[in-house]
Order: structure tokens, then sequence, then C-alpha cells
């Protein structure tokens, strides 16, 4: 039995059912396998995976993490849990886009929700929690990468070199509850309201972190950027912090780029992960070289 066809079994027969259910697959998933499932009128969505450590995901913190999302009123409700499992309730509405992120109207409405994770979570969250320190994440998977004898394993010591000096220029940190995986599709729009998905990497953070990773995801304009952090702090911020915000822009990159090093070893899911590592490798040394273009300008 294959590894999808055993996710589905595990969704059919989660004993939250009121009925007989046929799951049918969501797709976009890179990290669990997902289904929706229609069970005497209702609709739910089926998260299907098990703890990921060379990822850090841990499904106990993502359920605790969803539970209070809901509470705080950023994301759907959780119906059932059970380890390997989780399901939530199904939310009719349009999943964001890199394109939808971008219009200026729906950073307006991002933004928000954003400020309202990363301040009211932290009221409803029950048990113990991970923090989301992404320098820490680079050195962990450096090592799983030379372990496996990654195909990348010749860059690693650049690599982790450039992470020292960016975790150096970023500084000192605040400490907000961070959904730390700001990809457009994690948006969902009802019409009325947004709703954030998918907390498997949510923890502690510095919120710099979430900036930046909703600007390179969704490859925000400078003058966006520039409106994003005014918005998000109530202030125009100075060079030094704006300095600090885009060192953390490269972390998100570099780590986005080696989460996908490290599947292209350890995922069994259908995707292209060398393409995806390629693209943000290239992404991530574009912002490198801007950072270091802006540093030289600031002095």
């Amino acid at each position: 039995m294959t590894e999808s066809d055993q996710a589905l079994e595990k969704a059919e027969k989660l004993p939250c059912w009121k009925g007989s259910v046929k799951p049918e697959p969501l797709s976009g998933g890179i990290t669990n396998t997902n289904f929706v499932v229609s069970d005497r009128g209702e609709r739910f969505v089926v998260r299907i995976g098990e703890d990921i450590p060379v990822h850090g995901v841990m499904r106990f913190n993502e359920q605790a993490a969803s539970l209070a999302a809901f509470e705080a009123g950023v994301s759907p409700e959780v119906v059932y849990a059970e380890p390997g499992a989780l399901v939530l309730r199904f939310i009719e509405g349009q999943t964001l886009t890199p394109e939808n992120v971008r219009q200026d109207d729906m950073l307006e409405r991002i933004i928000p929700l954003l400020t309202k994770v990363h301040k009211t979570i932290p009221r409803y969250f029950k048990g113990p929690s991970l923090v989301f320190w992404v320098f820490h994440v680079l050195r962990d998977y450096a090592q799983t990468l030379r372990q496996d004898e990654s195909r990348m394993s010749g860059e690693l010591d650049t690599l982790m070199t450039t992470a020292d000096n960016l975790e150096k220029e970023v500084g000192p940190i605040d400490l907000v509850y961070g959904h730390n995986d700001l990809l457009a599709a994690n948006f969902i729009d009802d019409g009325d309201r947004l709703w954030l998905v998918d907390w498997d990497y949510a923890g502690y953070n510095s919120p710099l972190f979430d900036l930046g990773g909703l600007a390179s995801n969704n490859e925000l304009s400078p003058e966006q950027e520039q409106w994003m952090l005014k918005t998000y702090y109530g202030t125009e911020i100075g060079r030094n912090d704006f300095r600090r915000y885009e060192a953390m822009k490269c972390a998100s990159l570099l780590r986005e780029a080696m989460w996908s090093m490290v599947q292209e070893i350890h995922s069994a899911l259908d995707f292209d992960f060398v393409d995806y590592t390629d693209k943000n490798l290239t992404l991530f040394q574009n912002a490198l070289e801007q950072f270091k273009q802006n540093s030289e300008n600031y002095g």
C-alpha cells in the first residue's frame, strides 16, 4: 500500500464521522496529504501527516496552534484531532495566489490579520509551544544535508557563513507568536474575511520573519514593503530597522531553499523539489545582493 493509500484509509476511518465517507484528495500540500470530506451535509478538510523531525514539525504543536488560532478568530474550527490526523471545518472561499497577495487592497486586509496572529494567539495557546528561530533551523538543516550527502553539500559552508552574518545583522528581537510559513496558498478569502491555515511551523519568533516571508514569498514591490512595515509598526521605521528586516527576509528565503534541499532527500511526495530549491536559491541570492547594496548605500 502506498503512502497516499495509507493516508486515504486513515482519513476514511476516523471516528469523528457520522456516516460512511469518501475522502477526496485536496491538492497543494507538500508536507501533508490532505482531503476534503463530506459527512451528513457538512464539509471538512482532513490533514494526514506524522511528525517530521528533520523539519521540526511536531503535530502536537500544530494541533495546539490550530486550536488557539481558531479561538483567536483567524483559522477554521478544529473538529477532531488525533496523532497524525487533524480535521478542520471546510471554508468556502478562494485560496490566494501571490498575484492576489500583491494587490494593495488585499495587503490592507492581510496586515491586520497578521497583527492579530502575533498578538492574540498567545492568549489562547494551551500547553507547551515550540520556538521557531530561523538561524537554528538553518544550522540544523546544514547538519542533516551534510549527513545525508546532499547534492548541495559543497555550498553549505558558504551558506552557513552567510547565515551567521545575517543573524548578527538581525540583532536583538521582539518575540511574538508567528505562523512562519506565509505562502499565498495559506490564506483563504471567503468574501467577507481572510483565514490563515496550515500551522505546521508555528511558534514564537520575531515578527520580522513573518513580514519578510510575506514579502519574499509573494514578491512584494519595495514600495509595498515600506507600506507593509509602516502599517504593521504604526510608524515609519528607520534605516537600521529596515536593514534588520532585510536581513531576516534573506534568511527566510534561505530557509525556504534549504527546506527544499532536505525535502529532495526525505520526501516521498510527488513534487519537483530540485526545481523548487533552485528557484528559491536564486531568489535568496538576489535578495542578498540587494541587502548588500542597500547596506553600502546606508553606510
